[in-house]
């Protein structure tokens, strides 16, 4: 039976994995561009544990968090991470000169990174009010995501998700949980996704909002996610022959039906 819309009641947290654990080792989120698959339990399990380890480290309600990858499965694990543990998580597509003057604006006291990007996060933040900085895996003068996970647990906060903030665009715009969750409901009216979905998706990170919304909304569904950023229409046939894709996501903003 396919999973009902999600109550506006619930944190984001709640409606995009509330499922995630009784769906086992099933595949979730394939990033061909990075080559990570997850399967929906470590996915689940990552995003609390690592929320836990974040609120251990002093994370605080509200704390606006920037979050400066460059693969999808870090943005998808960032933002969740940074949310579940009652922060606002704040992707930044900007250059290291813009992202400074957001991260001082926004007065982030954390900033999430790749080791790839890792050098240029740490200049932006030296003239922030930014006191940690996470990489997805090892990177000098960060903290490994990877020993989050290994904190003690300890218990994450309690969010009303119609005034708890969740997501600040570069524009300005917060969103909270409970904007997110009808912003996936509109979605979902249109493409009706469901656990025998194959999602690929081929916007490029800057559409933080977009990106969020649609892989939430699949990932609720218990679909399969697909992320190939800028596929040419060869390797766009190709990639939806090879995984079986029945719902795409066209660098024109559409979502459509194979």
């Amino acid at each position: 039976m396919r999973p009902t819309s999600p109550s506006t009641s619930c944190t984001l947290t709640e409606a995009v994995f509330g499922y995630a654990h009784g769906r086992g080792d099933r595949p979730a989120l394939i990033d061909l561009g990075a080559g990570l698959v997850y399967g929906y339990r470590r996915l689940a399990a990552e995003v609390t544990r690592g929320a836990s380890g974040l609120v251990r480290r002093g994370a605080r309600r509200r704390q606006v968090a920037g979050i400066h990858v460059d693969s999808a499965v870090a943005q998808t694990l960032a933002v969740h991470t940074v949310i579940a543990a009652g922060g606002v998580a704040a992707p930044i597509t900007s250059g290291c000169a813009e992202m400074a003057d957001l991260l001082a604006e926004w007065e982030a006291r954390l900033l999430i990174t790749t080791p790839r990007l890792a050098d240029a996060s740490l200049r932006a933040v030296e003239d922030s009010r930014v006191r940690q900085v996470i990489a997805f895996g090892q990177a000098r003068d960060t903290v490994d995501f990877a020993d989050l996970l290994l904190l003690e647990p300890v218990p994450l906060p309690f969010l009303d998700p119609a005034v708890q903030p969740a997501l600040l665009i570069e524009d300005g715009g917060v969103l909270t949980h409970q904007d997110l969750i009808t912003r996936m409901s509109l979605l979902d009216r249109g493409t009706e996704l469901g656990k025998s979905d194959v999602l690929l998706v081929t916007w490029p990170l800057r559409c933080s909002l977009a990106l969020t919304t649609l892989i939430g909304l699949a990932l609720m569904r218990g679909s399969l996610v697909v992320v190939a950023p800028g596929l040419s229409s060869e390797d766009l046939a190709a990639t939806i022959h090879d995984f079986g894709v029945t719902v795409v996501a066209l660098s024109d903003g559409a979502v459509q039906r194979v």
